[in-house]
């Protein structure tokens, strides 16, 4: 079994996590009430996807 032969530094080990990073969410507009929604997603304000009604959502 492959051990290491020493042990891996803090330094080294975070250089090798920087590319580690959360991404911001794309953030879309609805077209029917034009609030902020993530792309591909009922909108969670009128319940409106692709043009057509799919939740109903109470007020």
């Amino acid at each position: 079994m492959a051990v290491p032969k020493r042990k891996v530094s803090r330094t080294r080990r975070d250089k090798r996590r920087t590319h580690w990073k959360a991404k911001n969410p794309a953030i879309s507009v609805c077209p029917n009430c034009l609030n902020p929604k993530l792309p591909h997603r009922v909108c969670k304000y009128c319940g409106y996807y692709k043009g057509e009604t799919v939740l109903e959502v109470e007020e």
